[in-house]
């Protein structure tokens, strides 16, 4: 078998629980020295699926790494042949999500041969709508990036977004869905950026020792605001890394300790005047602090119906 020297596993002997308890007599296609793997994602689309999926499930496996081989807008015979020659090449785990059935039934057969596991990973979520709708499915190859009114809300929320980043144009936060405030390196911006891609509205307001809020952040009236705060630890880690990539090596105010408690402890106070809910990020990655805001704006939107 063709394989790259990438590095070794300390423990010999190891391979991942992936190959060794679902799919045993797949154990010899990967060294036992070996702390990689190859993965092939084929797509008739942009592949954003199976990208997801992947690296859902591969970043359950700390001690093995996936190598990528990534191949999008796959909707013919050559091209998948192609594809194939790859996967020769470098054999591994295969994802796909192919509409045309041919080409999926093709895919299958050639890695049976070459016995490596192939997944079309949509097929189970398919079988359960079919069961459960009574009706057989109209395949759409991409029809999840459809111009449809979805589409174009995203479009505009990320405008939005952008236009509103920062504190820019505080007299437009009355049109926010969700308003983001909270001290310097509290991840406002990529938070934002996240809910803009779900068709979220999002502004941001930082707030700066001294320097008074905006005057419109006390007056708007339909979206949700929500702080974000961290540890000062975690300020301080964040802030030090942002100087030394700005090439500033002098301490200042930004990255002292006790200038950050009295910014969080701002914060909270302000909070607490106005009832905003803080969210720690602390620990949590941009898709888990996402999640807490989108759950909040979903409670506050269910109780303004009831």
């Amino acid at each position: 078998m063709k394989t790259a020297t990438i590095g070794r596993l300390s423990q010999p002997g190891f391979f991942p629980p992936l190959f060794s308890t679902i799919y045993p007599r797949w154990n010899l296609l990967l060294p036992k020295t070996q702390n990689y793997f190859h993965i092939h994602l084929i797509s008739d689309a942009t592949g954003e699926t199976l990208h997801a999926v992947a690296r859902a499930a591969a970043a359950q496996y700390s001690n093995v790494r996936a190598i990528e081989h990534a191949y999008s807008s796959i909707r013919s015979r050559t091209q998948l042949d192609k594809v194939i020659g790859d996967i020769e090449a470098s054999p591994g785990i295969v994802l796909c999500t192919l509409v045309d059935t041919k080409l999926a039934e093709h895919l299958k057969l050639k890695c049976q041969e070459m016995g490596l596991p192939c997944v079309s990973i949509l097929d189970p979520v398919l079988a359960v709508f079919r069961s459960y709708l009574g009706t057989e499915q109209t395949p759409k190859i991409g029809g999840q990036y459809i111009l449809n009114a979805e589409y174009f809300q995203r479009i505009d929320a990320l405008n939005y977004t952008i236009m509103h980043d920062d504190g820019q144009h505080p007299e437009g936060l009355d049109q926010a869905d969700i308003i983001l405030v909270g001290i310097s390196r509290t991840s406002k911006t990529p938070t934002s950026m996240y809910l803009a891609n779900r068709g979220i509205k999002t502004a941001n307001i930082p707030l700066v020792p001294n320097v008074p809020a905006p005057r419109e952040l006390g007056e708007v009236t339909k979206p949700l605001i929500v702080a974000l705060i961290a540890t000062p630890e975690r300020i301080i880690q964040v802030r030090r890394n942002r100087l030394l990539s700005m090439k500033v090596e002098k301490d200042t105010d930004y990255v002292d300790r006790q200038a950050i408690i009295v910014e969080i402890t701002e914060t909270r106070k302000m909070c607490a005047t106005n009832k905003w809910p803080i969210i720690d990020v602390s620990r949590r990655s941009i898709e888990e602090t996402a999640a807490s805001i989108l759950s909040l704006y979903q409670d506050r939107k269910a109780a303004a119906l009831s």
